[in-house]
């Protein structure tokens, strides 16, 4: 029986009660060298939903896997018609003010590097550079066949073209940008191949069950080794492919400091949790700092 990839955490010990105070946050970003690690939570007041907080999609909606996405035809037809609506949503979606206190942090100096979790690329559009796409982007798709990459919009363009008249209503989005649809909105989806080989595309995303490319997970861990403190936000850390490198930080004696309503599984490693809205944290910090061109300061 194939296993199915860790969704889900649950606290095995007793973990200390989130803080409201941001001093520790703003003491460290005074003293920069900070690695930002951003999850899903950093974009929900954008209105892309998280996988677990309350309300998030993981409560009504299971992601596709790469087992199943590679298995059947059925199965990547109907990710990439529920897909497909999703993009159209994301495509709307601009960065809030989580996103832009990061871009205003890194234009004054104090981050060492941004990692994401998140495939929205709502940091670049706040303004934020080389940010390390730890999950990749759903602006690329990528052939399983003969790996070349192709823009989102061109494959979003085909999609049209063979599934003229597809507009179901959805029931929710996803922070994959995967839509909810029933199997009968999904009808007979036209999947289009790659125009290069003929061959099965994707998007350029790693799928719940995939493992992160091992060139940027050992890019992400020399960010680590070379940051002064590493500042978590909006994410779960449910994950390994973000977890470790909390671990990692922990062990190399780095401050760890987390952003995030609910516990966490690095909860144990941080020196704070401050349990606070995204944005209203990081502009309260933002002010605290001095720092001019974040939402509100």
């Amino acid at each position: 029986m194939r296993m199915r990839p860790t969704l889900s955490w649950t606290p095995t010990e007793d973990l200390p009660p989130g803080s409201t105070d941001l001093e520790p946050v703003a003491e460290a970003l005074s003293t920069g060298g900070v690695l930002v690690l951003s999850g899903a939570g950093l974009s929900t007041e954008s209105g892309i939903p998280d996988y677990r907080g309350e309300g998030g999609s993981l409560n009504r909606h299971t992601p596709m896997t790469y087992q199943d996405f590679t298995a059947t035809a059925q199965a990547r037809r109907r990710y990439w018609a529920r897909s497909h609506l999703g993009w159209r949503t994301f495509g709307r979606a601009r960065p809030n003010a989580g996103h832009q206190a990061v871009a205003a942090f890194a234009r004054h100096g104090l981050l060492s590097g941004v990692i994401t979790q998140n495939v929205d690329g709502l940091h670049q559009a706040a303004g934020s550079e080389d940010v390390v796409e730890l999950h990749g982007s759903l602006d690329r798709v990528v052939c399983l066949s003969c790996g070349a990459l192709s823009p989102r919009r061109e494959l979003a363009r085909r999609l049209e073209e063979a599934n003229a008249g597809f507009e179901p209503v959805a029931a929710g989005i996803n922070p994959d940008g995967d839509a909810d649809l029933t199997d009968e909105q999904v009808g007979d989806f036209r999947v289009v191949p790659c125009a290069v080989c003929g061959g099965v595309l994707k998007p350029d995303v790693v799928f719940f069950g995939e493992a992160v490319p091992p060139r940027r997970v050992e890019h992400c861990r020399e960010l680590v080794h070379e940051a002064a403190s590493l500042l978590v936000l909006g994410s779960s850390l449910t994950v390994m492919s973000g977890l470790r490198f909390v671990r990692q930080a922990a062990r190399a004696g780095k401050p760890v400091l987390i952003v995030n309503l609910d516990p966490t599984r690095g909860d144990r490693h941080a020196v704070t949790r401050v349990a606070l809205p995204l944005g209203t944290a990081l502009t309260a910090v933002a002010g605290r700092l001095g720092i001019p061109g974040a939402a509100g300061v």
